[in-house]
């Protein structure tokens, strides 16, 4: 064997020496192109991302009154309830009424949530404001103009009933516009109780 080695060793070491490097060089070229190949097919199978315009909101200002812990303006979303009001004015006191009021009404900017007493006189549980009105009878302040108001716009306001509505209405024909919202004192009917109850809620301008 060592004679055949040393006759013929290097023409056989050279021929499979070079073999082994053409090998070797194929099977490299072979892993580069699966590399390559690998992401394309990948990024060919994900899916295309869709944008969605996010859902945009509008706040709103409601005033909160009467029977709830902390009376004030609250800033929520026209997605909330009259509930969620309630709650952010601390929740109602021990004396209000609460049985009447439909917890689940989506606010309104501009929205007055008046919450009575237990025993008080009230048409309804809440007063509802919009801020415009076709005749006017809403102020810019969001509050009734009792020089414009109609009896039905007048009995939206707390105690203030179909009587007390026509006395004010038979007021402004008698006597004349109110000066001010001290006159309705003047009106038969409305006392000190029932002018606290309203004085935030109305304006004579």
């Amino acid at each position: 064997m060592q004679p055949f080695l040393k006759k013929y060793g290097k023409r056989v070491l050279f021929p499979g020496a070079l073999i082994i490097g053409l090998l070797y060089f194929f099977l490299q070229q072979n892993e580069s192109s699966s590399i390559e190949i690998i992401p394309a097919i990948a990024n060919e199978q994900q899916p295309e991302i869709e944008y969605v315009e996010p859902i945009i909101t509008p706040l709103v200002l409601v005033d909160v009154k009467g029977q709830v812990k902390f009376p004030g303006v609250y800033e929520l979303t026209a997605e909330d309830r009259i509930i969620d009001a309630i709650n952010l004015a601390g929740g109602y006191t021990d004396l209000a009424e609460t049985k009447m009021i439909n917890h689940a009404q989506r606010l309104q900017d501009e929205m007055v949530i008046y919450i009575p007493q237990k025993g008080e006189e009230v048409e309804i549980e809440f007063v509802v404001v919009a801020g415009i009105s076709t005749n006017g009878s809403t102020s810019s302040s969001g509050k009734i103009n009792i020089n414009k108001a109609d009896e039905t716009e007048l009995q939206t306001l707390p105690g203030v009933g179909p009587a007390k509505a026509q006395a004010i209405v038979a007021y402004r024909s008698e006597v004349g516009k109110f000066q001010s919202i001290d006159d309705l004192k003047k009106v038969s009917g409305i006392g000190e109780k029932s002018f606290e109850r309203l004085k935030d809620l109305i304006d004579a301008k």
